[in-house]
């Protein structure tokens, strides 16, 4: 018995510390937050770290992402008797429930016909973009179709030693105005990467590879050949300049979201929630009147002073 006591008393102390670990930093994270606004900030972990290279320059860095979902209203599927979040269990048809940890990546080769693979035999796969950014071509910003830009990446310096070639890097890129084009492997897959120059650092861009970008010509195939009246063209072009205005992505607002956060806030307090009346549609039958009298309404205006 003596034994089992001062076998489970370290456990018993660990546990302890690591709860007491937990609350500190719930607290500073709670702390963080009332101190600050919900704008979004730099995670702490990167989502990539290795080199950056310019022929034989090179200088270690790290991949942030530069944008986040944090704010996001999100949902957790609950059983409604019970309010308790509901598990997904893996379950195979004919043999019911099976642990996550001894499920195996498939690839598909044919109906129900799989080819297994290990993480040990994925990792396996080693290529030098997992470590390394190599640049290897520069291009004029304008030459990518804006079809290929995906998600935006901070890369910083990932420690001091690597600064000064980071910096040599950075202001001769900015000096010729062109972006870098490299590959990096990360999220299982190998991906194209554009970085530029920016202020005091670099951004780094992942761009669609050629075999996930549908053709323009494809999409718009089946849209008819039509002339629209030029008298049409010149109001709507009209409009388009009383609406002109700066790009100011605070003003815009995520409606559907603010909405969302209203609905929370007023069933939290009990209140009895009215279902909203549906939008009535509308089908604009005379184009030119429909023209004419959004080139007379006032909310043009309005809407050029929102942003």
């Amino acid at each position: 018995m003596a034994t089992k006591k001062a076998a489970r008393k370290p456990a018993h102390k660990t546990k302890k510390a690591s709860h007491a670990a937990h609350r500190a930093t719930t607290h500073r994270a709670t702390t963080h937050r009332a101190a600050n606004d919900d704008s979004p900030k730099l995670s702490r972990r990167p989502v990539w770290q290795g080199n950056l290279r310019l022929s034989l320059v090179s200088c270690p860095v790290a991949l942030y992402n530069a944008t986040s979902r944090a704010n996001d209203v999100s949902f957790h599927l609950l059983n409604p008797k019970t309010h308790n979040r509901i598990r997904m269990i893996p379950t195979d048809p004919d043999t019911g429930p099976v642990e996550r940890s001894q499920l195996v990546k498939g690839y598909e080769i044919s109906k129900n016909h799989y080819v297994t693979l290990t993480n040990e035999e994925i990792d396996a796969v080693k290529l030098d973009t997992t470590r390394t950014l190599d640049i290897e071509r520069f291009v004029d910003e304008k030459e990518i179709d804006r079809l290929y830009w995906a998600n935006p990446y901070y890369l910083l310096p990932a420690d001091a030693a690597g600064e000064d070639a980071y910096a040599v890097i950075r202001t001769a890129m900015a000096g010729t105005g062109r972006i870098a084009l490299g590959r990096v492997a990360m999220h299982s897959r190998e991906r194209l990467m554009a970085v530029e120059a920016r202020g005091k650092g670099l951004i780094a861009w992942s761009l669609r590879m050629a075999d996930e970008v549908i053709p323009a010509e494809d999409a718009f195939d089946d849209i008819p050949e039509h002339k629209p009246d030029a008298r049409m063209i010149e109001i709507a072009e009209k409009i388009i300049e009383q609406q002109e205005g700066d790009f100011e992505p605070a003003k815009f607002e995520d409606h559907y979201e603010a909405a969302l956060r209203d609905l929370i806030r007023r069933k939290e307090k009990g209140e009895k929630v009215v279902t909203a009346e549906p939008v009535e549609e509308t089908n604009v039958i005379d184009l030119m009147a429909a023209l004419k009298k959004s080139l007379k309404s006032p909310a043009a205006g309005k809407k050029r002073k929102a942003g």
